[in-house]
């Protein structure tokens, strides 16, 4: 194998997972999904070249949607000309700086040995002897992703990326990324590898998280009650940034959860403005919460779900017991000290 793998050193126990995922033959699906700055396109692209460069593969074909960030609509070859392989190129320059020089791409461009395309260019299509490398997959649409699977020939395997928590089309249910996440997840000869907060590596990318969930919670359509609340604390606390305020009094009562351990509405604040939400000695939260008779719980927006869970949980001590959160795929995986686990869970789950 070529030393461009070699350049690359895992900074997370979770990139680590990646690289022997990709490193095993037997693998013949790879996925892999996180946030972004996790080096899901970094590892894959090394590893991709690599392979070519050992003569393992004849082609490493990289198929990626280009999508129009003003609009969230994919662009097409046939739409964009030239441009579109101009910006494919980049994409590549830009995740290799620093390892490859940009002679040595385009000459693997300009040689066929490294294919940079659209997601269309897989479509009834077969690859024999060939590494194919599907990024962004949270921005194809669902009804290719069968297809993609069946592109596989002889001596060829296929390494799936995406973000289905972030970067995913806002008001779809189901994106790319998360089906074939599914779908991978108990498919034969297929391993998929998570990756989370803890793995995001790429200076200012967790800051980049952070403020797209944030965007994510201001953007989210408000009820009724949450909208008369989100008045209240205006009228209470005008000096405070609150991100959002979410209810939960429906839910709870088709849980049928009666104790006053569980909140019936969530604020999140802007982080450093928890203070003034609740006020000194606690007088605007109660304030706030005589008058819209709703139980209400504080978090500021900040990425430690740790800090989430404890504001919702039931019992006050669950905190203690949470050994870690951060996301698997769309979702988040919460581990907590066996002893715990029932009271975490619930009798009821």
């Amino acid at each position: 194998m070529s030393s461009l793998l070699d350049k690359v050193k895992p900074m997370s126990i979770g990139q680590e997972r990646l690289i022997n995922a990709l490193k095993d033959s037997r693998n013949e699906i790879v996925g892999v999904f996180g946030p972004t700055g996790t080096g899901k396109s970094l590892i894959s692209c090394t590893y991709g070249i690599s392979s070519v460069l050992a003569g393992v593969y004849k082609r490493f074909i990289i198929a990626r949607p280009v999508v129009d960030v003003s609009t969230g609509k994919p662009l097409t070859p046939e739409e964009l000309g030239d441009l579109y392989y101009r910006i494919a190129s980049a994409y590549l320059e830009d995740i290799l700086e620093g390892l490859m020089d940009r002679e040595e791409i385009m000459k693997l461009l300009q040689g066929g040995k490294v294919i940079v395309t659209d997601v269309s260019y897989l479509r009834g299509r077969t690859f024999d002897d060939a590494l194919i490398f599907l990024d962004d997959a949270q921005s194809t649409q669902p009804e290719n992703a069968a297809e993609i699977l069946m592109r596989i020939g002889r001596n060829s395997r296929l390494i799936i990326a995406g973000d289905p928590v972030l970067q995913r089309p806002l008001g779809v249910e189901k994106d790319g990324a998360t089906l074939l996440r599914e779908v991978l997840l108990n498919e034969e000869d297929a391993v998929v590898v998570d990756l989370g907060l803890k793995d995001i590596v790429r200076p200012g990318a967790k800051r980049g998280v952070k403020v797209s969930f944030e965007l994510r919670m201001r953007k989210r359509e408000l009820s009724n009650t949450e909208r008369q609340l989100l008045d209240l604390i205006r009228v209470h606390a005008p000096d405070s940034d609150v991100v959002t305020v979410i209810e939960f009094k429906q839910e709870k009562e088709s849980l049928g959860i009666k104790g006053e351990g569980v909140p019936d509405a969530l604020i999140v604040a802007k982080e450093g403005h928890l203070g003034r939400v609740v006020g000194k000695g606690g007088e605007r939260i109660k304030a706030i919460e005589g008058e819209s008779n709703l139980r209400v719980r504080t978090v500021e927006m900040n990425l430690n779900f740790k800090e989430w869970i404890r504001a919702l949980h039931p019992v006050g001590w669950i905190g203690k017991h949470i050994i870690d959160v951060d996301f698997a795929g769309p979702e988040l995986m919460v581990t907590v000290r066996k002893s715990a686990f029932g009271a975490f869970v619930g009798q009821k789950g």
